[in-house]
């Protein structure tokens, strides 16, 4: 059987090359070029990444393709972080690059070019076209896999959805690959570690506005602009003295960021969630009780589940910090990813 394996340049991605070879499967590594810009004070990482690449292909005597989605990429993935951050909101780019690039441009350039199906180095399981939490709850990436579809996932292998990360490592030094002790990427997932406010300051303009206490209504401090802030943040700021303020609350039209010291206050908290853009792995589950998760690494917690038209209204057991609309909640029971939607 013919598999195009996701190689990244990373210890996840060789290792799952390495184990496919040594299961007896006809393996090809592919790198996805996706993003080769640079940014003022980081030099974009891909060149490194696919020497890396290539250098684990050649130890595993395997072919190393390289897919080019750059123009895909920034229209479907970039573009639309911009513009959710435009519009007030906190995208979520890793989900939308799977959904999009590496389970659908990645999964039908494969198949295009003999493959019988693709693997990647994600924490996950899968299973008749069913997602399935990690053995490694820690590194589990169900969470950013959430919008992919089933059929997709019937032609997709994940080797390291029974390991734990720790074992990953030693088992990449034990067979000796070149990127065995090379470090976890951080950050954006296509710029590394540049963070979001000097990634979206290259293709938005700085407009000052005011800081305001959402208890007094008085200017506290002032802002470079509201697109930079989200709900929750307490760094960045620079709002001196006292106890540490927290963003509640922002106003695109008036560029105004709205913060509290008060950490109990009920615009931090919510005990219902109202998503759009509903995406199911397969048939669209019946209401009832689930479990979710609202951001990656977060708790799994109680919810009852209902619809409202193709909207989903969730009502917690427990009211959860921060979430911001744009952001993605995902739905769980019994160990299954069964899809989830975007916070309104």
């Amino acid at each position: 059987m013919k598999v195009f394996v996701g190689m990244s340049g990373g210890v996840d991605s060789s290792l799952t090359a390495a184990l496919l070879v040594e299961q007896g499967y006809d393996v090809t590594g592919v790198y996805m070029k996706n993003w080769t810009q640079d940014l003022p004070g980081m030099k974009c990482p891909w060149a490194e990444d696919l020497a890396d690449a290539k250098r684990v292909a050649v130890q595993l005597g395997i072919d190393l393709k390289v897919f080019d989605f750059e123009a895909d990429y920034k229209q479907k993935v970039v573009d639309y972080m911009i513009d959710e951050y435009k519009l007030g909101r906190t995208p979520n780019p890793d989900i939308m690059c799977n959904q999009e690039v590496k389970f659908k441009l990645f999964l039908e350039l494969s198949l295009e070019n003999g493959a019988d199906m693709i693997a990647t180095g994600h924490y996950a399981k899968t299973e008749n076209g069913k997602l399935i939490i990690a053995e490694d709850a820690n590194k589990d990436q169900t969470y950013f896999l959430y919008r992919v579809d089933s059929k997709a996932l019937e032609k997709t292998l994940f080797p390291l959805g029974g390991y734990k990360k720790p074992e990953v490592r030693e088992m990449a030094k034990s067979r000796g690959l070149y990127t065995a002790t090379k470090k976890d990427s951080v950050g954006i997932c296509f710029v590394g570690k540049v963070g979001i406010k000097d990634f979206l300051g290259q293709y938005v303009s700085k407009q000052p506005g005011n800081i305001i206490d959402k208890q007094t209504g008085k200017i506290i401090g002032a802002h470079e602009g509201a697109i930079f802030y989200t709900i929750g943040q307490r760094h960045g700021l620079d709002v001196g003295g006292g106890l540490p303020y927290y963003v509640v609350g922002k106003s695109m039209e008036k560029n105004e960021v709205y913060v509290t010291t008060q950490l109990n206050t009920k615009e931090l908290w919510l005990q219902t969630i109202n998503l759009t853009s509903a995406h199911w792995i397969g048939e669209k589950p019946s209401e009832g009780e689930y479990l979710i998760r609202v951001r990656h690494r977060a708790p799994l917690v109680k919810a009852g589940m209902t619809f409202d038209g193709d909207n989903i209204v969730l009502k917690l057991d427990d009211a959860q910090r921060a979430v911001a609309g744009g952001q993605s909640v995902v739905i769980y029971k019994d160990n299954i990813c069964y899809g989830g939607g975007i916070v309104v």
